[in-house]
């Protein structure tokens, strides 16, 4: 629908209005920079030859823009305040608290995230569960409602372990991991931001691992994997030790913002919900070792002629340097932390 010209173009006004929204010093400001972001991001998403993508598309404007409009009713309550006496201020900040989780997709209100993601291609998935998130948890770090996001943080590392056990598309799968994964960014915001980045730079990168990957072989469902076995062994451990640091399997990278999260809560007391969240990520670990476990137990026939003809070796050096890092970026990661 667009050339590669016009969707850079699209591309950097969306990244602009996650800036104005990051640096803005009002919240009329923020719900401008939020608005910029979202009308750039849904053309980027649309295209006439997929109906999914159009129908993908509808949806998160349709969504997006009842969250913008419950923050800028919001918004105008609080100038109005000292007008309106007997509008509540913690009611305010709930209804703001409210429409920023309904943008990140965070549970109770993460009913259109993962149909959405049913219907996108991976890029775009991957800007979904990453970028366009950003602006919405910055605002939400503004908020001091630690009851409210202790209960959404709860539910969604819920909905996200259950919700995936039984799906067997893998962007419905990256959907729920990314509602859980969600969930543990909350909580690092209840403590300290710093660890929030930590947390959101090193699920990011995972997260762009295994969907480059997917990318590349154009898989979308579980059957589909085992095409990529046929290519080479290493291809399937690539992929498969990176599935299982995006879990949080210890000495990976992916456990190491967990382990910070962990140690802070405890630090503070949440023990309760540090619990469920412990308990919900031995979930997700669960059905990704599902699809890991056939690819570790047996062997598949390689077949040696198509391995340097269809795949290109600078993605491959690529995954094998991220794989590299994920295994001793825990110990690197954890040093420098103890050093600050």
């Amino acid at each position: 629908m667009f050339n590669n010209s016009s969707k850079i173009l699209f591309m950097s006004i969306m990244m602009m209005g996650t800036m104005i929204t990051v640096t803005a010093n009002s919240w009329l400001g923020a719900w401008m920079g939020l608005e910029i972001n979202l009308l750039s991001f849904i053309p980027l998403l649309s295209d006439s030859n997929n109906l999914m993508s159009t129908e993908a598309s509808l949806k998160y404007f349709l969504t997006q823009a009842l969250a913008s409009t419950v923050l800028l009713f919001s918004v105008i309550l609080m100038m109005l305040k000292n007008i309106i006496t007997e509008v509540n201020f913690s009611y305010i900040l709930m209804m703001i608290l409210s429409s920023l989780l309904l943008k990140t997709g965070a549970a109770p209100f993460h009913f259109w995230f993962p149909n959405m993601m049913e219907g996108l291609s991976w890029m775009n998935a991957l800007l979904l569960m990453t970028w366009q998130k950003i602006a919405p948890l910055m605002l939400i770090s503004y908020i001091n409602m630690q009851a409210m996001l202790n209960l959404s943080t709860i539910l969604s590392v819920i909905v996200g372990a259950l919700g995936g056990i039984s799906q067997t598309s893998l962007r419905k799968l990256m959907a729920f991991s990314s509602i859980n994964h969600l969930g543990w960014m909350l909580a690092s915001l209840n403590i300290n931001e710093f660890i929030w980045m930590i947390y959101f730079l090193m699920y990011s990168f995972l997260s762009a691992v295994l969907i480059f990957m997917f990318n590349l072989f154009k898989i979308y469902h579980f059957n589909q994997m085992f095409m990529m076995f046929f290519y080479s062994k290493n291809l399937k451990f690539i992929l498969f030790l990176n599935f299982l640091s995006l879990g949080g399997l210890p000495p990976f990278m992916g456990f190491m913002p967990k382990w910070l999260v962990i140690q802070q809560m405890i630090l503070n007391s949440q023990l309760f919900t540090l619990m469920i969240m412990i308990l919900m990520s031995l979930i997700t670990l669960f059905f990704y070792l599902r699809i890991c476990y056939s690819a570790f137990m047996l062997n598949y026939s390689e077949n040696n002629w198509m391995y340097e003809k269809n795949i290109k070796i600078y993605y491959l050096i690529i995954f094998y340097l991220m794989s590299f890092i994920s295994l001793f970026g825990l110990l690197f990661v954890t040093m420098i932390y103890f050093m600050l």
